[in-house]
C-alpha cells in the first residue's frame, strides 16, 4: 500500500522512483531534485521551479533555494544553525568499513551484534554510526572498505536517508582516501574490496611526468567516487620527496617542486570539475583535500610522523619554500574555473623552527602561524583546513606506538587541544566522532573573546564546510542510482586506462646489449619470492610465505616456465626494495638503555650508520620520553626484513650461468642498487603497480616511457650526507652501462629518453 501511494504522489509531482523510497524532482531549468519519502521533506512549487524544503517550515529558505550563489546559502544555513550542529559540522569521522568488522579501528555493532550475528544487511548503518550522525551531528563520514560498489552505494543513500529528515536537513559529504592504487595496502591508501579502476599512486603517477594523464585520471576517479556517494578525496598527498628514507615518500608525486606543483594541478583540476559547468564546480565534481601543508616531506631521519618518533620536520637546508610551492604554485592556482582545492591538510608534524612570528614548536595543525599567517594570510587561502586524524588525541605509551598525534601539545587536555587548535584558524577536526571536546573548547573562545566573537567564528568555519556541499550539488541530491553506480565503477574503459597509466609509469633502469624485449617464445625461470613475517603499523600480524610473485598462467601466454635455471633462456627476478620493519625506531632498544632511534636502511645488507648526524636537529617528547633529548642513531646497525630479495638475484645470478637475468621491483622508496646492478643484464622499476604490466614491457607488448621521480643514492653515506630538505642532493648510482639513476632518467628500446618530459622538468 504504501509503495502505491508514493507511485500514484510521483505521478502528481512529476517524480520518478529509482530505490527503495528515493525519489526524484526534476526541474526543467534547474537540478535534479533527489529526497527520501521517509524523511518528512516536502516539495516546495515556486514560479515553476521545485525546492526541497529540508527543515519543514513550509517556505523556501536561502539555503534551499539552488537559483542563489553558494556563498549566500552557505551564510543563510550556518546563521540557523546550533552551535552544537556547527560543532558536528567541524567533526570528521574516524574510519568507517561496509560493513563494519568486530575488531580494530573501524569496528562496529548492528542492534548490539557485531554483523555476521546481527541479520543486518551489508549496506546497513551500525549502531555507532547512527550515533554520531544523530547525536553528534556528525555530516563528514570516511569510507575505508567496502564489500562492492553496490553495497557502497546502498550504505550511501541509506545515510543521507537517515539524517535528511534530522533538524536542517544537511546531508553526509561521504569521502575516502586513494582507493584506485593497483597495490591497496596502507591506512592512507585503504580502498580494498569494490571493483574499482586501478591506476599509479603517488611516485608511480609520478614517474608518467605527465600532469595530463593525472587530469584524466582525476575526471575518471571523480566519476566513480560520485557512483559510490563518496564526494571528497582526501588527497593527493603533495609533499616534496626530498627525504628519500621516509616512509609515506611512496605516495608523493615526486622530490622537484615544479613537477609536484603541475601534477597536483591536473589531479585536483580533474577531481574538482564537472566539465560544462561554467565556474567548473557541479554534481559530478570531487572535493580535494590536498595534503600537507606545509609539507611533511623533510622528516629527520626519515622517520615518519604518524608516530612520536618521528614527529620533527627538519630544514638543514633552509628549504622551507621549496616545499610550500606544490600548494601555492599548484594547488591553489588551478586551471580550471574551480581555482583552488577546497580545503587542506596539514601533516602531524612539527616544523621544526620555522614559526618566524612566535617560535612555537608545534605540530602543524595546532600552529597558528602556519594556518593563521601563512596559509590564510600570505596566501589568502580560505578554503577549509582540516586537522591530520587524531591530532587531539593522546599520545601512546612509547614513541613507536600507534595512537593519538597531539605533538607540541602532550600535556595539554583533549578539549584544550582542540581550543588550541581552533585558535590556530583550523575548521575541521579529523578522525573525532564526538562533539564534546569542541563544545568545550568553544566554551573557552567564549571566555577569552566573548560569546559574539567565537560563534561568529564558528559561522565562519560553517560557512566554509557548507561550501563544499552546496558545490557538488548534495543538497538538491545526494543520492545515488545503485544501478549506474554498477555500470560507472570499474567499467572496462577506465579499467583499460588505468592499466595503460600503469605501464606508462614503469621506468627501465637497464637494457645490457638490448636484451628486451623478449619477443620470442622463450624459457624463463622465475624464482618464488619469500615474504618474511611481518607487523603492519595497527600491529597486525602477516604469516611468512614462499609464492610466486606474478600470476604465472598469465606468464605462461608468453614464455615457458621451468623450475630448473639450467634449462631456462633467462631468469626473471622480481623483488622489493629493502624494508626496514622498525621504520627508526626500536622499544628494545630503548627498554636496553639506548634512545630507541635506529637508521632506516635503502640497501639489503645489513647497514651500521658510521657516516649519520652526531647529534639530531630536533628531539624532544615531555610525556613518554622526557629524558631523551638526542635522536641520533650513529654507529647504530638495522638489517632489511627483506634481505632474501638480494640473495634470490645473486643466486638467479649464479644458477644461470652467464645467461641474462632480469630484475624486476617494485619500490615504495628509493634504494640503493650496488649490491646487484652488475649481476642484472636488465632492470625495470616500478612504484608499486601490478606485475602484469611488467611482464606486458618484457615481452614488447609496450614500450617503457617511465622516469625517475628520485634519485637512486650511490651508497647509504651520500643518504645520510644529504639534507632532508633539499632535493636532488645525493651522489646517484651509475651502472655498468655508464648511466646514472638520476632524477628523470629512463630508458625505451632506443636508449636513454630525451623529450619533452626531461627537457621541462630539470634540475
Amino acid at each position: 500500500m504504501k509503495k502505491s501511494v508514493l507511485n500514484i504522489a510521483a505521478l502528481f509531482l512529476g517524480v520518478t522512483a529509482f530505490s527503495q523510497n528515493i525519489q526524484t524532482v526534476t526541474n526543467s531549468k534547474g537540478p535534479v531534485l533527489g529526497y527520501s519519502a521517509d524523511s518528512g521533506v516536502k516539495i516546495l512549487t515556486i514560479g515553476g521551479n521545485k525546492f526541497k524544503d529540508l527543515n519543514k517550515n513550509g517556505k523556501l529558505d536561502k539555503y534551499e533555494d539552488w537559483r542563489l550563489p553558494v556563498d549566500e546559502r552557505a551564510k543563510d544555513l550556518a546563521s540557523k544553525m546550533t552551535v552544537e550542529q556547527i560543532a558536528g559540522l567541524m567533526l570528521y569521522s574516524g574510519h568507517q568499513s561496509v560493513p563494519a568488522p568486530p575488531d580494530g579501528i573501524r569496528a562496529g555493532k548492528y542492534n548490539g551484534k557485531f554483523y555476521k550475528e546481527s541479520g543486518a544487511k551489508a549496506s546497513d548503518l551500525t549502531d555507532q554510526q547512527k550515533k554520531f550522525l544523530k547525536e553528534d551531528n556528525l555530516r563528514h563520514v570516511l569510507v575505508t572498505t567496502i564489500e562492492s560498489p553496490a553495497i557502497a552505494a546502498q550504505w550511501s543513500n541509506n545515510i543521507q536517508a537517515y539524517i535528511e529528515g534530522l533538524g536542517l536537513g544537511i546531508p553526509a559529504n561521504n569521502s575516502t582516501d586513494p582507493r584506485h592504487s593497483a597495490t591497496v595496502t596502507a591506512e592512507f591508501n585503504e580502498g580494498a574490496g569494490g571493483q574499482i579502476s586501478l591506476w599509479p599512486d603517488g611516485l608511480a603517477m609520478g614517474a608518467t611526468f605527465d600532469p595530463e594523464l593525472v587530469k584524466k585520471f582525476g575526471n575518471i576517479a571523480a566519476q566513480e567516487y560520485r557512483a559510490l556517494g563518496i564526494s571528497t578525496a582526501l588527497s593527493p598527498q603533495i609533499d616534496l620527496g626530498t627525504e628519500p628514507r621516509w616512509y609515506r615518500i611512496a605516495y608523493v608525486f615526486s622530490e622537484s617542486p615544479e613537477l609536484t606543483a603541475d601534477m597536483a594541478r591536473g589531479y585536483i583540476d580533474g577531481f574538482q570539475t564537472t566539465i560544462g559547468n561554467k565556474n567548473g564546480w557541479g554534481n559530478k565534481s570531487v572535493n580535494a583535500m590536498v595534503k600537507h601543508w606545509p609539507g611533511g616531506g623533510p622528516e629527520e631521519g626519515g622517520r615518519d610522523g604518524h608516530w612520536a618518533m618521528g614527529k620533527f620536520a627538519v630544514y638543514p637546508g633552509n628549504n622551507f619554500q621549496n616545499h610550500v610551492k606544490p600548494f601555492t604554485e599548484g594547488a591553489f592556482k588551478l586551471a580550471g574555473g574551480t581555482k583552488e582545492a577546497s580545503a587542506v591538510m596539514p601533516y602531524y608534524t612539527i616544523s621544526f623552527n620555522q614559526d618566524t612570528k612566535n617560535g612555537e614548536n608545534v605540530g602543524n595543525g595546532y600552529s597558528k602561524y602556519l594556518i593563521t599567517d601563512l596559509l590564510r594570510g600570505k596566501y589568502k587561502y580560505d578554503g577549509v583546513v582540516c586537522t591530520d586524524w587524531l591530532i587531539t588525541a593522546d599520545e601512546p605509551k612509547t614513541p613507536g606506538g600507534f595512537a593519538g598525534k597531539p605533538w607540541g601539545a602532550e600535556k595539554l587536555s583533549i578539549a584544550e587541544r582542540h581550543y588550541k587548535v581552533l585558535e590556530a584558524g583550523v575548521d575541521q577536526f579529523g578522525g573525532n566522532n564526538d562533539k564534546g571536546p569542541v563544545l568545550e573548547a568553544y566554551q573557552m573562545g567564549v571566555k577569552e573573546h566573548g560569546e559574539k566573537a567565537y560563534r561568529a567564528k564558528f559561522e565562519q568555519s560553517a560557512v566554509r564546510l557548507l561550501r563544499n556541499f552546496f558545490r557538488t550539488g548534495l543538497f538538491e541530491n545526494p543520492y545515488v542510482n545503485v544501478e549506474e553506480t554498477q555500470k560507472i565503477v570499474g567499467n572496462p574503459e577506465f579499467m583499460k586506462a588505468g592499466y595503460e597509466a600503469q605501464v606508462k609509469s614503469i621506468v627501465l633502469l637497464k637494457n645490457k646489449a638490448n636484451i628486451l624485449p623478449i619477443k620470442e617464445r622463450k624459457t624463463v625461470y622465475i624464482p618464488k619470492r619469500y615474504s618474511p613475517a611481518t607487523f603492519n603499523w595497527w600491529g597486525v600480524y602477516t604469516a611468512p610465505s614462499l609464492e610466486y610473485p606474478v600470476d604465472i598462467e598469465k606468464v605462461k601466454k608468453h614464455f615457458n616456465v621451468t623450475e630448473d635455471p639450467s634449462k631456462a633462456d633467462f631468469a626473471l627476478v622480481f623483488v622489493k626494495s629493502p624494508h626496514s620493519e622498525e621504520g627508526g625506531y626500536s622499544d628494545i632498544d630503548a627498554k636496553e638503555g639506548g634512545n630507541g632511534y635506529l637508521p632506516i636502511s635503502l640497501q639489503y645488507k645489513t647497514y651500521t650508520a658510521t657516516e649519520a648526524r652526531e647529534k639530531s636537529i630536533a628531539a624532544g617528547d615531555p610525556v613518554v620520553a622526557p629524558n631523551v633529548h638526542d635522536r641520533t642513531f650513529k654507529n647504530k646497525t638495522s638489517t632489511a626484513t627483506n634481505f632474501t630479495d638480494l640473495l634470490a638475484i645473486e643466486n638467479a645470478y649464479k644458477a644461470m650461468n652467464g645467461k641474462p637475468v632480469i630484475v624486476s621491483i617494485t619500490a615504495s622508496k628509493p634504494m640503493v642498487f650496488n649490491e646487484f646492478e652488475k649481476h642484472a643484464d636488465a632492470i625495470l622499476m616500478n612504484f608499486n603497480v601490478s606485475n602484469q604490466a611488467v611482464v606486458d614491457i618484457i615481452t614488447g607488448k609496450y614500450e617503457p616511457s617511465g622516469l625517475l621521480p628520485l634519485q637512486m643514492p650511490a651508497n647509504m653515506a651520500t643518504v645520510e650526507k644529504q639534507k632532508e630538505d633539499v632535493p636532488y642532493d645525493m651522489e646517484t648510482h651509475k651502472d655498468s652501462e655508464g648511466h646514472n639513476y638520476d632524477f628523470g632518467y629512463g630508458m625505451n628500446w632506443s636508449g636513454v629518453i630525451k623529450d619533452a618530459r626531461t627537457e621541462k622538468y630539470k634540475k
